[in-house]
């Protein structure tokens, strides 16, 4: 079995021919970002997580270890399975990047689902 490719990048990056699908891992859709102008595969609100641990991380680097546990716990409510199990079967055909509209994707919740999709976490 061929191992999961997946890449983080923001959604104002251009499309490359490495990207695969690209998916927006975001629950709103990014102020300042033209619709019209982003190439996007598809859009996984679900995945998001909760409004109240964005707001509690508020992307402090030092508060990324305890975020990406808080958000895979997150992860495993039903809803959110079901849409990670779906997002799984869409990367088993092929490269899939995820977006995200965060200044530091490294620290983003796109990271920590990459890192669950690649089966790190």
């Amino acid at each position: 079995m061929q191992p999961t490719v997946v890449r983080v990048a923001r959604l104002t990056d251009p499309a490359g021919p490495a990207d695969g699908v690209r998916v927006l891992v975001e629950r709103v859709w990014p102020r300042g970002s033209s619709r019209t102008s982003v190439v996007l595969d598809g859009w996984y609100r679900q995945l998001a997580p909760s409004d109240a641990l964005r707001t509690w991380y508020g992307h402090d680097p030092d508060r990324f270890p305890e975020f990406a546990e808080r958000y895979r716990a997150e992860l495993r409510e039903p809803e959110r399975m079901a849409a990670l199990e779906r997002l799984r079967e869409l990367a088993s055909g092929g490269p899939v990047t995820l977006l995200t509209a965060s200044g530091s994707p490294p620290i983003s919740q796109a990271a920590v689902l990459a890192g669950v999709l690649s089966g790190e976490g």
